[in-house]
Order: structure tokens, then sequence, then C-alpha cells
């Protein structure tokens, strides 16, 4: 069963930036500094993370 985040497409798009941004991390290993390379692996990531978190935010109001 997905879930229900996963069919935005702006989770679709998060996770295509972050495989490109892997992509350039891996060409410039050992080119740039280690620091760099984490701190933008990391806040590439962070993208679809928050959007599944903020999405699993609604839910029905309770009267």
């Amino acid at each position: 069963m997905a879930f229900q985040f996963e069919k935005l497409e702006v989770c679709q798009k998060a996770l295509d930036w972050v495989e490109a941004v892997e992509l350039l991390c891996e060409s410039i290993k050992g080119k740039a500094s280690y620091s760099l390379i984490d701190q933008l692996s990391r806040t590439t990531l962070s993208i679809p993370l928050n959007i599944a978190e903020g999405n699993g935010r609604w839910h029905r109001r309770i009267r």
C-alpha cells in the first residue's frame, strides 16, 4: 500500500532532485570538502522527508 504523499507530483520531483544531487555529490567526491558534500546531501534529502511529514499532519476535525 502506497502512502498518500507518494502520489503527489511535488514528491516525485523532490525524489528526482535527490537522485540528481546524489549523482553530483558522487562526481565531486574528492574534489570538494566532505562537509560541503555531506551538507548538500542532507539538505536535499530533507525536502521529500518534509513533504512526507507535512502530508501526514492532515486529519479530520473531531467534534
